[in-house]
Parts: structure tokens; sequence; C-alpha cells
């Protein structure tokens, strides 16, 4: 009776030898920013109390009302895998007393997030993402800092023909007077509202209503009030520093006042990257400022900005414009050999080649010669040494170029200082 053939959960994917080299190319890249920048990298783990999305995330966002995988373990705690990485990073830096190193504190992060979403082209259940987070400073300049790493990583990355857009959703002191009048003027359109999801937000969560993608909806929203004739006089000011910055520094951007985003934390500044022409759902990377998160979740008032890049998606991108040369990582040599004394003698050279960093793989003691070499060519080795009974006698090794089939007979430091210098 044969066994049913297993498979990766839906929504999750195995990351295949072949793309390896895409995720490395794009945490190598996002890595080499965030130190340049002055960021340290801090992992978190890949569960957390529950209650931790529900006091920081929101209780009424979709993320915690829809898609957390929320468990209770074997002591009966609430657990949620983590579905996001800004709260788990503020969670850590008020737990080890980050707050009392000199402010701010500049952190990145690359690991996998857990949302139960219905799968579709780059947007997965267990998905990954990169992020910074910059916390304990309230200056737009930081702002600024935040979206220059943003656009000088999809810049680096090879992505093209984005949008950055930009708006400010303001604060606890201004913004309860821009959603009361929000809730007003959706509530006067309530007919038009058919769909449940939007009707519920109304009263839960009313900003989301701006991010609605349902046709009816759009054509609301056209006339919604803007939260950019709402921001108090601090607000504004930041605002205003804000666009100042960006200008003196080049970046183009666009303005949206319908842009909010899916978590409650957000205040102030927010932002996306994403195609051009293209609706959000699209989005490459999203980020923005959230001065109220650390007090959410029982610190200080202490603001923060970051932002998060969907590593799936950016890999999708790359492979599908197909821009980028990345370095295969070719077996540099392949040793083959013919016979036991050969075969002992390959284990010591494959081991010297390893020990100068260049990649080797030694031929199979149970295939012929022949099998050997065509295994060489089947993986694209550049390079091959073939050691028999002659070159043991004069330690004469014989080096073949893959490409081109031409060979010669070297010791074994020349063919070192020979594939270094390809």
């Amino acid at each position: 009776m044969s066994k049913e053939q297993l498979r990766a959960p839906r929504g999750t994917s195995d990351i295949l030898p072949e793309d390896q080299k895409y995720w490395r190319y794009v945490q190598y890249i996002f890595s080499k920013i965030a130190l340049k920048y002055g960021f340290n990298r801090i992992d978190t783990p890949v569960i957390e109390q529950s209650n931790l999305f529900s006091r920081g995330v929101g209780e009424f966002t979709d993320v915690v009302e829809k898609e957390t995988y929320t468990f209770s373990d074997r002591g009966g705690d609430s657990l949620t895998l983590r579905p996001e990485g800004t709260a788990p990073v503020c969670r850590s830096y008020l737990e080890h007393g980050m707050q009392n190193l000199p402010q701010p504190v500049r952190l990145f992060y690359q690991f996998p997030m857990y949302r139960y979403e219905r799968p579709q082209a780059g947007r997965y259940r267990e998905f990954r993402q990169a992020g910074i987070e910059v916390i304990g400073e309230h200056s737009p300049i930081v702002d600024l800092e935040v979206i220059q790493f943003a656009w000088e990583l999809v810049s680096q990355l090879g992505l093209s023909n984005l949008d950055l857009i930009i708006n400010s959703i303001g604060d606890e002191k201004c913004r309860d007077k821009y959603i009361t009048d929000l809730k007003l003027y959706y509530t006067n359109q309530f007919s038009k509202l058919d769909h449940p999801d939007c009707q519920r937000r109304l009263d839960s969560n009313t900003l989301r209503l701006l991010d609605c993608k349902n046709k009816n909806c759009q054509e609301l929203i056209k006339e919604a009030p803007r939260s950019l004739d709402y921001l108090c006089e601090g607000c504004l000011f930041h605002w205003n520093e804000l666009l100042e910055h960006l200008d003196s520094v080049g970046i183009p951007y666009r303005i949206d006042d319908t842009l909010v985003r899916g978590f409650d934390y957000y205040t102030k500044t927010v932002f996306e990257i994403v195609p051009e022409n293209q609706e959000s759902q699209n989005t490459i990377l999203a980020g923005g400022r959230y001065d109220g998160l650390i007090e959410q979740i029982g610190g200080q008032p202490t603001p923060g900005i970051g932002f998060a890049i969907g590593l799936d998606r950016v890999i999708m991108n790359l492979k599908s414009e197909n821009k980028i040369s990345i370095d295969e990582n070719y077996v540099k040599c392949f040793v083959a050999h013919n016979g036991e004394d050969a075969k002992k003698f390959a284990v010591q050279v494959v081991t010297e080649l390893r020990n100068n960093g260049i990649r080797s793989i030694l031929g199979s003691p149970s295939r012929s010669l022949k099998s050997q070499m065509r295994y060489a060519s089947s993986i694209k080795a550049l390079n091959a040494i073939i050691i028999g009974e002659d070159e043991l006698k004069d330690l004469k090794l014989i080096f073949r170029n893959m490409l081109d089939s031409n060979q010669e007979k070297l010791d074994l430091n020349q063919i070192i200082q020979k594939i270094k210098t390809e």
C-alpha cells in the first residue's frame, strides 16, 4: 500500500538551491547598507505572547483579527507566530533595557513572518522580511534617513520603475478630530459601503476605509476628508521639514493623502515604495513612524520609525526582470581520480583547495573516471583536476579548463594560483 506523498503546507515554499543565490544577494545588499547606516542586527523569537500584537498592532486590525497563527501552549499561555517585526523589536528594546543606551537605538532584522492569508504571487503564509527600526528620536531628519535607506536599498537591488509615496496621518493631538470627521463622512455614505469589512471598519478602524480597493469605496475615498488638512502645528512642522529634507537630497516622492498603514501603531509619517501605476497590494516596501507603540506595550513614551521590505516579492521581481548579474557560485574545481592511491591523494588535494577558499567537489569513488567527468560537466564546474597513476609519480596533475577543454600539467600550488587569478 503506497503512502500519500507529503507536501509543504499551503502558502509556504522551499527555497531551492538554484534560488539561494537571489536570497544571498538580497540579504547581502540589505546588510551592507544597514551596517553603513550604523544599524546593529537583532533577532527575536518566532513566537511571542499574543497580547503583544493585540496591544501593539491593534485588536481590530486585519492581521490580529483574521491572520495570526495563535495557539495555547501546554502551559496554557496564548502564543502567536510572529506576523510582523516592529512590535517584537520594540518588546526586546524594553525587555533588555535598551532605553538606557545612547539614543536613538538603530536595529535591523531579517527573519520569517507568518500570516494566514490567501496565497497568491508574492504573498505567502510564511514570508520573509527585512527591516530597520530607529527608536528614541523625534526629529524628521531621522524620517529622512529611514527613507534614504529604503530608496538606496531598492536602487542597489536593481529594482526599477518604482514610486515613493508618502503621507502624514498626524498624532494623538490631531488625529481624533480627523477620525471623527472621517467617521461622520462615511456614516452619511453608509448605504454605499456594500462590503461587510468596510461596514465593520467604520466603528472599529475608520482609517482603514481609505485603504479599501472596492470600486464603490474608491469613489468615496476621492471625496473623503484629508488627513493633511487636520495636522496640528507640531505634526505640520514635522511634515513640512521632512518634505524640505527630501527635496534637498533629491529623492522623488508623490504625496498620497489616502495612504494609511494597516497597523494601529502608526503616527505622523507613513510611506510605501510601489511599482509605478500599480495598486498597493503590490507594495515592495512600507513603513512609518510609531511614536506611541512603546507606551502601548508597557514602556515610557518613546518615538520610533522604521520600514520592512518583503524579500519574497523582491526576489520574484528580480527574477522576472532578469536584470541582475548574480554570482552563480559555480564549482571552481572538480577533483577526479582513478585508482585507490589516486583517491587517497585526491582527498588531500581537495582539502588543500578548500583551505585556500576554492569551492571544490571530490569525485565519487563509486564512479569511473569517465563518469566523474560527465558529472563535472553536468554541475558546470569551471575546472577539473584529473589524478591517475602517472600524475602520482611526478605530482604533476592534469588541470583542465572545462569551458574550452584545454588542459596542462601543473603542480598543486600552480593550480591554486591559476584558479585564484581567474
